[in-house]
């Protein structure tokens, strides 16, 4: 089960909004370029600024960046704005955002960077080989358990931790251990489930 599952659910919410910015002129690309741009200045205001009780913008900027990554995706789909350039933002706004996003709370752990950036570079791997799937004549896959709806709610959950007080500490090693390995068999499933797609439709 994941989070991305309950894609169609949020959309649904989101239409008549999207419907009303289409109306406005507002692009896709204006919408996944706001979300990515937000996404660094927020990453990069938590890396210099000592107050952790600012991390609490993190969960609430997750859930607006949901929403808007479902908006572009909508305004894209269903208003007829797809583009070339808008596959590329889209992809590459995502990885950016989520290295920025991520990277406030590697420079937290008192055990080192090491664990937090290997955590870091799955993430973007999982992206990577979702990607893929494209390449090999099967759709993007999103499969989990551990894709970019996910990894929001737990960095999220961990916003809020930071926030009100708590401190990583060694237990944090164990966190992104399970979080590594998690990752590990997210992109072990889209690379499966993207080969037996592929076969399936040769």
């Amino acid at each position: 089960m994941s989070v991305y599952q309950l894609k169609s659910r949020f959309q649904n919410i989101l239409r008549p909004l999207v419907r009303a910015l289409a109306a406005r002129g507002v692009t896709a690309n204006q919408v996944t370029t706001v979300a990515a741009a937000v996404s660094v200045a927020l990453g990069l205001f938590l890396s210099v600024v000592p107050l952790t009780q600012w991390f609490l913008l993190e969960p609430a900027w997750f859930l607006l960046r949901m929403g808007l990554n479902a908006i572009d995706g909508m305004l894209a789909r269903e208003h007829e704005q797809k583009s070339i350039l808008g596959a590329y933002l889209n992809e590459i706004g995502d990885v950016v955002s989520d290295i920025a996003l991520y990277l406030p709370f590697a420079l937290l752990d008192p055990n080192g960077l090491m664990l937090a950036m290997v955590v870091i570079f799955l993430s973007v791997l999982t992206e990577f080989a979702g990607v893929l799937g494209q390449t090999v004549g099967a759709s993007r896959r999103y499969d989990g358990p551990l894709g970019k709806s996910d990894r929001a709610v737990l960095f999220g959950a961990l916003g809020i931790f930071v926030a009100i007080g708590g401190t990583f500490a060694a237990w944090t090693a164990w966190l992104w251990a399970v979080v590594a390995l998690l990752l590990v068999w997210t992109v072990i499933n889209r690379v499966s489930a993207g080969i037996r797609e592929a076969r399936t439709a040769a």
